[in-house]
């Protein structure tokens, strides 16, 4: 899975629980730029929603360990 930096801030965040606005916020991004980085990774982990995409990001994070 290679996500970019921004890709892996967004992700982390969206776990976290954080929605779309305060991501943008806490990135200085805007929120549609939060929804595009939300659609690369939906397409790179092949995920169905941002829900499954960050629990398969969380599953992949702590396979590496």
């Amino acid at each position: 899975m290679k996500l970019t930096p921004k890709e892996h801030d967004v992700i982390t965040l969206v776990a976290d629980g954080y929605a779309d606005k305060e991501i943008g916020l806490k990135l200085k991004i805007s929120p549609r730029t939060v929804q595009a980085h939300l659609t690369s990774i939906m397409l790179k982990l092949q995920a169905r929603n941002r829900t499954n995409a960050a629990v398969l990001y969380i599953k992949a994070k702590y396979k590496k360990k």
